[in-house]
């Protein structure tokens, strides 16, 4: 059976970490922007790292932190 409409997701989506300022949007979430690869993959390790949460590399290159 599917997902009821009404339940709640069951991730929280806590940084969105990209190389390109036009996908970092204003919202609830921590959205933060890198000039180089190296400086984005060591922002997302530390915040995962300190938030106790996974990390989803999308295919576009860009990282979510998630907590399930």
């Amino acid at each position: 059976m599917g997902r009821e409409s009404s339940m709640k997701p069951s991730y929280e989506i806590l940084a969105y970490l990209s190389t390109n300022k036009e996908r970092i949007l204003s919202g609830g979430n921590l959205c933060l922007y890198s000039e180089n690869e190296k400086e984005l993959t060591t922002m997302m390790r530390d915040i995962a790292k300190g938030l106790k949460a996974d990390v989803v590399k999308l295919t576009n290159g860009d990282y979510m932190v998630i907590r399930i």
